[in-house]
């Protein structure tokens, strides 16, 4: 059987890929399997440097109103003189938002081409190999893309979850304690890291068998690395929502 038609020889096929990548191996690399996987991994590594950025800032609430807000203040001013205020946070942000753009984009697509290459698909239910995590990986991901726009309308922005006037500006302590002291927002939020967790467990073991770190004797740590370091960040994230709930941050 011919590749082409009869005015476009087989082998104009195999030359097109080539010149494709002899002038931007970037497409190249990610119009493949392989080329996306790496996308997810390097986004991936970016995020969870964020995340766990995040919670250790996040922390500092448990030091006291002054802690928190003062690096709610640092975060702004960080970069100055050279740079105006709040530039190197946007710059920060910018590079975050389009690596989720990129992972997301990465990971639907993935999907897509899996499909097609085994329209059936696996049993993942009875796969020894499969975790509960992987099995669930596309709708912790969904929700924690719900979460993210929610958050930032909530506590970045204040624009929803608050009365009238109730939320301050930098006031970072006073906003979490009247954010969390309602019960089905805590609620919500424990709910998110716990899908957070499960994500960074698959998406961290992803990660090292995409950079190829994985083998016989390194597996088992690098299994212990990902599932830790996601309990870790669960409850870091959690102590700051609980501890409102129940009264012991005030």
């Amino acid at each position: 059987m011919s590749v082409g038609t009869a005015s476009e020889p087989a082998t104009s096929i195999p030359a097109r890929i080539a010149s494709t990548w002899a002038s931007n191996p970037a497409v190249a690399l990610w119009s493949t399997m392989v080329g996306k996987k790496v996308v997810m991994a390097v986004t991936g590594f970016v995020l969870v440097g964020f995340v766990v950025g995040h919670m250790l800032g996040n922390l500092k609430i448990f030091l006291g109103a002054n802690a928190i807000d003062t690096y709610a203040v640092f975060l702004r001013t960080m970069g100055e003189p050279l740079l105006p205020y709040s530039v190197l946070l946007w710059i920060i942000r910018i590079v975050l938002l389009a690596s989720v753009a990129l992972h997301i984009t990465a990971a639907v697509q993935l999907t897509r081409m899996n499909r097609a290459a085994r329209p059936h698909g696996y049993d993942t239910k009875k796969s020894i190999a499969t975790t509960y995590a992987a099995r669930t990986t596309r709708w912790s991901g969904a929700i924690l893309a719900l979460f993210v726009v929610y958050h930032l309308l909530h506590l970045t922005a204040g624009k929803v979850g608050f009365q009238p006037g109730a939320y301050q500006h930098l006031a970072v302590h006073h906003n979490v304690e009247a954010a969390f002291s309602v019960w089905y927002v805590a609620l919500f939020y424990v709910i998110a890291m716990a899908c957070l967790c499960l994500h960074l467990d698959h998406g961290i073991w992803s990660m090292f068998q995409t950079l190829g770190w994985n083998d016989a004797r390194t597996t088992p740590l690098l299994r212990a690395v990902s599932r830790g370091l996601a309990l870790v960040v669960f409850v870091g994230f959690i102590s700051v929502p609980v501890s409102v709930w129940v009264g012991w941050l005030r």
